[in-house]
């Protein structure tokens, strides 16, 4: 007695196609036009983040570091290091981003700077 029933592929083991498109494979539930397989488009978004976190991570350090040293010693270190984790940033990629992701950068970097400055502005 002959199978009637159509073959339907079993997504846990092979792709699933329609036509020249894949829609699924084993092992990933999305299908690739979701999530392309052979692209990685880093975002801006992660560059800013990580040049936000990581210069705060920094100059809170230094901070805490120098508190018993005079307030430019703070300032002069903070300031290097900002420069240091923008010349980072802008060379991974915000460099290439938009013009808003680059006026942000250089805001917020130079806010979390002068939050620094004024906190040890009594030290000076």
């Amino acid at each position: 007695m002959p199978d009637d029933k159509p073959h339907y592929p079993d997504p846990r083991k092979e792709d699933i196609m329609a036509g020249d498109r894949r829609i699924s494979r084993p092992d990933s539930s999305l299908p690739d036009w979701y999530i392309s397989d052979a692209k990685y488009r880093p975002i801006p978004i992660a560059w800013f983040a990580a040049a936000i976190l990581i210069q705060t991570v920094v100059i809170t350090g230094i901070w805490y570091v120098t508190l018993t040293t005079s307030g430019w010693v703070t300032i002069v270190l903070a300031a290097l290091a900002s420069i240091g984790v923008f010349l980072w940033s802008w060379g991974r990629g915000i460099g290439t981003a938009g013009q808003g992701w680059q006026f942000a950068t250089i805001a917020v970097m130079l806010m979390q700077f002068g939050f620094i400055a004024l906190g040890v502005s009594d030290r000076l």
